[in-house]
């Protein structure tokens, strides 16, 4: 059964059993105070407002069935998965350094994991992944092939970094992405703003934008 979604810029027709909800990286050390965004001196206010949104989509999806993914950036405790280009940023060490939420983006601490708003449920696989791209070094294809996934509802932060790199990737996998702007989020508007305007240039070059009313309204 094909439904449709209300997107820019134009309709996107879509299976919601060929379809799956994608939230990237919404874990503590991104969105919470005395995570990794914070100590790179970025306040998380901006991008908390993406929690209310997505946590209205997820649980739509839920609802209606609709595979649902989340995504985790973080590294092993050796650091032995981290290359040098991302371990040192701007003259600064910060991954993997004491934090108050545990060491910083290191997998199994408590900043590494998944916010309590948000967080999976039995059956919602977790990607655990070394980049920025959800794609990149993890068995994401694999699985969105294995249940015939075509189109992916991205949502999670940020925008300009993990989520476009992720719509990216998808879109030179063959898949349709549709981002509702709501569901994502960035440290900075100007960065979120373009990020999108970037997305849905040149008659969906990788993907729809849309927003979490009418994301809902296409699947319930």
């Amino acid at each position: 059964m094909t439904r449709t979604f209300n997107a820019e810029p134009f309709a996107l027709e879509f299976s919601p059993a060929n379809t799956a909800l994608v939230i990237i990286d919404m874990q503590r050390d991104f969105v919470e105070p005395g995570g990794f965004g914070e100590a790179l001196g970025n306040d998380v206010s901006l991008v908390r407002s993406a929690i209310e949104p997505c946590g209205k989509v997820l649980k739509a999806a839920r609802d209606a069935g609709i595979m649902v993914i989340h995504t985790r950036e973080g590294h092993r405790a050796d650091l032995s998965d981290c290359p040098p280009a991302k371990l040192t940023r701007g003259g600064q060490t910060f991954i993997g350094e004491k934090s108050p939420k545990g060491r910083i983006l290191i997998r199994g601490e408590e900043g590494h994991d998944i916010i309590p708003e948000l967080y999976p449920i039995a059956g919602e696989p977790i990607i655990d992944k070394p980049g920025k791209g959800a794609f990149y070094q993890t068995d994401l294809h694999l699985i969105l092939q294995n249940r015939n996934i075509k189109t992916l509802i991205v949502c999670g932060v940020t925008t300009e970094v993990c989520v476009t790199t992720t719509v990216r990737e998808a879109n030179d996998r063959g898949y349709e992405c549709i981002i509702p702007e709501d569901c994502v989020g960035s440290y900075f508007p100007e960065f979120q703003k373009y990020s999108l305007e970037m997305i849905k240039a040149q008659g969906a070059i990788f993907g729809w934008v849309s927003n979490s009313e009418n994301i809902i309204d296409g699947i319930k």
